[in-house]
This record gives C-alpha cells, structure tokens and sequence, in this order.
C-alpha cells in the first residue's frame, strides 16, 4: 500500500466564523491560526496551505489579560533612521481595532512565503457584521 501524498490543489476549503466578544486575544488567536494552517485536518501536510478561511467578528470586543492594556507596545519602523514608532495596546485598540488581533494571528503563522499565503485567508472586522454570508461560514466556539 502505498503512502497518499497530498497536494494542495484540491483540498476542501471551509469558512469558519470566530467571534472575539469576551475572548482572550492569545487563546483566539491561536485557534485561527490553527484553522488557517489547517492543523485541524487529518491530512495536515507542514509544507503545504492545507487551511481553511476565517472570519473573526467583533475584533474591538477582543480582551486582554493581565496588566497588558497599559504595557503591551506595539512598534514598527518606517525605514529611516531614528524611525521606531512605538503604539500603546489601548491607543492601538482606539485607531486599528482589527490591528490588534491581525498581528496577534500573524505572529502565529509561519514566517515564509506559505505564512503569507495562510494569513490571506485571514478577514478581521470591528463589529458583528461580515460580508461572507454567500460562503456560508461555519461558526466556531473558542476553547476556554
């Protein structure tokens, strides 16, 4: 018998819904980027998008534990010298809602060019509404 190899070519993609009202942003996190790299599926191949497409609702909802609202920064860097930009986790949450869970999710895929083609299935939105209805999106209860 031999071993089936996968190909990433005709593989069933599902929509899957997850709704960050109330959730932990490291937990929620951690299971879309589970979804989008498809560790949920049997035939998981580690070198190929075997992952499904996630929608995350209610991103400005999204809770931080600890002390992490006052100390969390978020810096980027616009290439110039003396370019750091530096961005409170509540200054970040008032501006870019979705920011804060698209890097959350991002820093748990890989840092490949298959990382990015995982992280384009990726749709956040501040509020509860989507347009993703056709897809007919499963909806997804985070692990607590």
């Amino acid at each position: 018998m031999k071993t089936e190899m996968p190909s990433g070519q005709n593989t069933n993609r599902a929509w899957h819904v997850l709704d960050a009202e109330n959730a932990v942003l490291g937990r929620l996190a951690s299971q879309a980027a589970k979804l989008l790299m498809g560790k949920h599926k049997p035939k998981f191949t580690p070198f190929l998008d075997m992952g499904d497409h996630v929608v995350v609702v209610n991103a400005a909802k999204v809770r931080l534990t600890g002390r992490k609202e006052e100390q969390k920064v978020y810096q980027r860097h616009s290439g110039h010298p003396g370019g750091l930009v530096e961005v409170g986790a509540r200054k970040m949450r008032a501006l870019h809602p979705t920011r804060v869970v698209e890097q959350a999710i991002a820093g748990m895929l890989p840092k490949t060019k298959l990382g990015k083609q995982m992280y384009r299935k990726l749709r956040v939105y501040a509020g509860p509404k989507h347009p993703h209805q056709g897809q007919q999106p499963v909806a997804m209860t985070i692990e607590r």
